[in-house]
């Protein structure tokens, strides 16, 4: 007769470092204040406490870009965090693309970096916004580069404008010399 096994008393392999890790465990990071908003939606007046654009961050966590590995990591969290703000699976697969075109953005033309995965709360509901950060040498021409087809590599120059069709909102500082910082957000309610 066949039973459920029971995960109460289980014995985590070593070989996988124990108990699976939680993928939103990590520091916290501050957002950048002076970013400049291209986005497709008005977004609320700041308030006093509250993150970018006036909406509160109800959780935060980052995770250092450097690696392929990192990469691979960054997809595993991003999908851990749309699935627990309650995102839709084609909601989940865009915002797992976006987050990691923009995360390979950052470990390939940047020289590696950082993503935050932020769940943030707003008038529309919950959302889940991804900050990406790189000191790398920046992007001279924004408006080129976040054409389709524009590419400083063998890729298909999809990165940066997929990205910003997949999220609601899109936000990008950079510029020469100064490494970029890209704020993308996907709501649950649109």
């Amino acid at each position: 007769m066949w039973r459920p096994h029971s995960t109460r008393n289980r014995a985590w392999p070593r070989w996988g470092g124990g108990r699976p890790r939680n993928p939103w465990e990590g520091p916290d990071v501050a957002l950048p204040g002076d970013s400049t908003v291209a986005s497709r939606r008005p977004k609320p007046a700041p308030r006093a406490g509250d993150g970018e654009a006036g909406v509160p961050v109800t959780r935060q966590v980052t995770h250092q870009v450097r690696t392929e590995e990192d990469l691979l990591a960054v997809r595993h969290a991003v999908r851990a965090a749309t699935v627990e703000v309650g995102f839709g699976i084609v909601d989940q697969t865009r915002v797992v693309t976006a987050a990691s075109e923009l995360a390979r953005n950052a470990y390939v033309h940047g020289g590696g970096g950082s993503l935050t995965i932020e769940q943030v709360r707003g008038p529309a509901g919950r959302g889940l916004r991804l900050v990406v950060k790189d000191d790398g040498p920046g992007i001279a021409d924004l408006d080129t580069a976040l054409t389709d087809g524009f590419t400083t590599g063998a890729g298909l120059g999809h990165g940066l404008g997929g990205a910003r069709r997949l999220m609601d909102e899109f936000t990008v500082h950079t510029g020469a010399g100064q490494g970029t910082v890209v704020v993308a957000t996907r709501w649950t309610v649109r």
